[in-house]
């Protein structure tokens, strides 16, 4: 096998992949230190023809610079730096190691008072500095050289997809030093913001302006480009209806380098780059929480999630298993999901105390062992079934468990004294059109009648009550995101129920974030509801996510529109406006003004309706939701028949 092909074959990458040992460093730096103190002084040695033949100076001199450098070397640790990502800073340490070199040879001169005299001592111990430490700096550069050479044409290498890193931060800048020997991806410029930026390299990596399509494409095929990479999401927001979507016209990746939230694992952060996500375009700048007063809220104290194996509830277990909880127990009735999040926060949190629990919030008996057990501070109520037309269909098991179920754990809470209940509801039950909406209003009017009552003096107690509200979250088991995913995946068509249909989005980790704050902040007895932010229409969601796929809408994969669907809105209401909430501390989390119910009146309600869906009267249940919510007005549904006469 010819060179060239032994640096294009695979075999180099497995070389490449290795560091060299500290112990050869150590060595080659030995050899080359005494290697420029022998020329050094074999050079002095001649002009002056003091040496008068004898080598006996030269090998003393040789043994000094071997004994020297070791001892440099040694206090600055300059044989541990890994050659191939030297820095200005590794430079420093190694020209230190030089200097400690010189100064003990000035020590030395002076026990040994030799012949040169002060003035040639200095001279050549000058000389020796300089020549020394030029030749492990020049050493070096060409290792580095060759191993740029050697992997740059490597056939993994030349076959990795050039890309441009986008923006001119430190942390992209960053980003060119870690994607460095990505056999995956290989940066070949920067895109930058500002003109003036325009004839400015970095590292030699020019800075690209695409002012028009043509323009990109024109340096897509110059460069032979195959992704763009984003550093932060904010970046990419900005860019979505510019870069991206020149991107989209063409065969050009859109990468983006994960999210803090995104990194799995204990202790080790794997740099891996991913294709950018609709939920990275969806989402907002990061939302600014009292993370201290949090952390000092939930500390040392026993926090039970229901619903714990659900898209929220998992993500909370993730956020509140860093605040140094006495205890996490995790409550829900879905074995495998269960299995699931037991196994990552063993993986994650090694020291993290927490119990997994298998039960089912509309088991009293079950509630209560839980709550005997465990006696818990706080609970995050997170379980519900959440499926509109799902519950449309199943209207008594949406009452069973929403409600019932909520009321359940909002007793228990009660009864074992828990410092504070946080239920978790949606914007569905703000004038709700369907069963499942109108059962987490339902919920909220049974615990908000409570804490009332026990404000007043008529439930004894001491439980705050606090029920928080938003909207869809991306990528949550069985929402649209993922079941557009599964749509492109399979080659369409993506359906979309109604072209003006438009929904509130907020990502996972920002929801929980929020929640966590609310509970903080709140006084007790209040329904809270975030700000969501702008609608995003539905249709709009599956074009750009067609297009972040590297298809054609409409033409690649079709958009398909079905109908809306029983209780389905065209569009979700506004949660928290100036005319219907009263602020907060935080300006992303209001109070939503609603109308108080009676604790006699609404507990008699709750246990009329566990009778109802027990038997399965589904008419004479959802006639008393009605009642009882006199704003749910059924929409595209068979319990239409039963909405009040408009008066």
């Amino acid at each position: 096998m010819g060179l060239i092909d032994f640096i294009k074959s695979n075999r180099i990458s497995k070389l490449l992949s290795r560091y060299l040992s500290t112990r050869v460093v150590f060595m080659l730096d030995l050899f080359l230190s005494t290697l420029s103190s022998f020329i050094v002084i074999l050079l002095a040695g001649k002009s002056l023809e003091s040496v008068d033949g004898s080598i006996f100076p030269i090998l003393l001199w040789c043994c000094g610079a071997l004994v020297f450098y070791a001892v440099g070397s040694h206090v600055t640790h300059s044989y541990r730096i890994i050659i191939r990502h030297s820095t200005l800073n590794d430079m420093g340490k190694i020209f230190i190691s030089v200097l400690i070199k010189e100064l003990l040879f000035v020590v030395f001169c002076i026990i040994l008072r030799d012949g040169y005299g002060i003035f040639v001592n200095f001279l050549i111990i000058i000389s020796d500095l300089l020549v020394t430490f030029i030749v492990l700096l020049a050493v070096r550069i060409l290792m580095i050289a060759v191993y740029d050479y050697i992997r740059d044409h490597s056939d993994e290498r030349q076959n990795s997809m050039k890309i441009l890193v986008y923006g001119t931060s430190d942390k992209s800048i960053a980003t060119l030093t870690r994607l460095d020997n990505s056999p995956h991806y290989k940066v070949v410029g920067f895109i930058g913001t500002d003109i003036a930026e325009r004839d400015v390299r970095i590292s030699d990596y020019r800075i690209y302006h695409f002012d028009d399509q043509q323009s990109f494409n024109d340096t897509v095929i110059k460069l032979g480009l195959g992704g763009i990479l984003f550093t932060s999401e904010t970046d990419a927001q900005n860019e979505q209806d510019g870069l991206i979507q020149m991107a989209s016209e063409t065969s050009v990746k859109i990468l983006m380098v994960p999210s803090i939230d995104e990194v799995n694992g204990s202790n080790l952060l794997h740099y891996r780059v991913r294709q950018v996500k609709i939920e990275d375009l969806l989402g907002r700048p990061e939302i600014e929480i009292s993370l201290k007063e949090i952390k000092e809220n939930f500390r040392d104290r026993v926090i039970m999630v229901t619903g714990a194996a659900g898209s929220i509830g998992s993500e909370l277990c993730r956020q509140l298993a860093g605040y140094g909880l006495k205890q996490l127990v995790l409550f829900d009735n879905a074995e495998t999901p269960m299995h699931n999040i037991r196994l990552e926060l063993e993986d994650t949190f090694k020291g993290l105390n927490f119990v997994p629990v298998i039960g089912d919030v509309r088991n009293t008996k079950r509630l209560d062992f839980v709550f005997r057990k465990y006696r818990p501070s706080v609970v995050f109520h997170a379980a519900a079934y959440k499926h509109v037309p799902l519950m449309e269909e199943n209207p008594c098991e949406a009452v069973m468990v929403n409600v019932v179920g909520s009321k359940k754990v909002a007793d228990k809470c009660l009864e074992y004294g828990v410092d504070m209940m946080v239920m978790i509801s949606t914007d569905k039950a703000v004038n709700p059109t369907n069963i499942m909406g109108c059962s987490k209003r339902l919920a909220e009017i049974y615990v908000q009648s409570l804490g009332l009552a026990l404000s007043e003096g008529k439930v004894k107690g001491h439980t705050k009550f606090v029920t928080t509200r938003f909207g869809n979250v991306l990528g949550s088991n069985g929402s649209v995101i993922p079941r557009f995913h599964a749509q492109i995946e399979r080659g369409g068509p993506v359906t979309v129920t109604d072209p003006r249909i438009n929904r509130y989005f907020m990502t996972i980790p920002e929801a929980c974030r929020l929640v966590m704050e609310a509970a903080t902040i709140s006084k007790g007895n209040q329904i809270v509801v975030f700000d969501m932010g702008k609608p995003v229409k539905i249709v709009d969601l599956a074009r750009r996510m067609i297009e972040l796929s590297g298809f054609v809408p409409d033409k690649d994969i079709k958009i398909v529109f079905t109908g809306l669907r029983p209780g389905e809105k065209l569009y979700e209401e506004v949660l928290s406006t100036t005319e219907n909430t009263d602020p907060t501390s935080h300006d992303r989390i209001r109070v939503a003004r609603v109308r108080q119910y009676d604790y006699d009146e609404a507990n008699a309600v709750m246990d009329q309706l566990k009778i109802y869906a027990r038997e399965v009267e589904i008419p004479d249940m959802v006639k008393l939701m009605k009642q009882t919510v006199p704003e749910f007005i059924s929409n595209n549904s068979r319990f239409e028949v039963y909405d009040q006469p408009k008066s």
